[in-house]
């Protein structure tokens, strides 16, 4: 394998609800069919905020977070029963810096933001699958975290920060999936877009204050922060990247893409 074999990612990954949305679960299922199969994953998720950086249960079979509530009872009875992941665990490990260590957190399971869409890209369960915490927002240190784990890609591993390019969820009013996207949302979503597309990675270091929209596009910022742990583990972080999802779910931006 090179890096060239498996790109890193940044996917929208939604609430629960989104599997059953026919249309994302083709668009996210047919992404994974590009890629070669993984021999492993590690996952920043939006979900998963804490210091020092931390990393899930290595354990086969890690147990699922169900971090939401009010969704169908159907939701809280998924599994994604996955293989042991220690040998991820120790390569990442030695990843960190020396005055960094890496926490091993036994009991943390698999919170939505990795799970969700990993079950509709691999829903054989039959990859390794570690997360890792996200210590920081400050998009320069994710940017650095993320280069620490570009080695990672060389050596079969996926590499995926997951959030959701809109998530202004107070701001909503209708609640509808295929619902309008509302111009704070839109905005920030074509912004983010042209930054991307153009590698202006300043730009979308800067998006507190650059990008329209905001605050309403992100009241808080930890499902577009894991983006930067994506774009830190490109080979060429201000390269132009490849949308593979883009469009709106109940007019929040979906927008999900892969750099090489």
């Amino acid at each position: 394998m090179t890096s060239l074999d498996f790109p890193a990612l940044y996917i929208s990954h939604g609430a629960p609800m989104l599997l059953d949305d026919d249309l994302w679960v083709g668009q996210l299922a047919e992404w994974a069919k590009t890629m070669p199969k993984p021999k492993a994953i590690l996952i920043v998720s939006a979900h998963w905020e804490s210091a020092p950086i931390s990393i899930s249960s290595t354990a086969a079979n890690t147990p699922l977070i169900y971090d939401f509530g009010g969704f169908d009872p159907k939701f809280y009875q998924m599994t994604y029963n996955t293989p042991d992941a220690s040998w991820l665990g120790e390569l990442v490990s030695k990843l960190m810096p020396d005055n960094e260590p890496l926490h091993q957190h036994s009991s943390r399971g698999l919170d939505h933001g990795a799970w969700v869409p990993l079950r509709v890209m691999y829903p054989d369960a039959d990859i390794p699958v570690l997360q890792l915490s996200m210590p920081t927002h400050d998009p320069v240190k994710l940017m650095s975290l993320g280069a620490r784990l570009r080695s990672l890609r060389e050596e079969g591993v996926l590499v995926i920060g997951s959030g959701f390019m809109t998530h202004g969820l107070p701001y909503i009013r209708d609640w509808r999936a295929q619902a309008q996207a509302p111009g704070w949302s839109a905005d920030f979503d074509l912004w983010a877009a042209e930054a991307l597309a153009s590698g202006d990675i300043d730009k979308l270091i800067d998006f507190k204050h650059a990008a329209p929209g905001m605050p309403y596009a992100h009241p808080t910022v930890e499902h577009f922060t894991p983006l930067f742990i994506s774009l830190g583990a490109a080979t060429k972080p201000d390269a132009a990247i490849s949308t593979k999802i883009d469009g709106y779910f109940m007019g929040l931006a979906k927008r999900s893409f892969e750099v090489a």
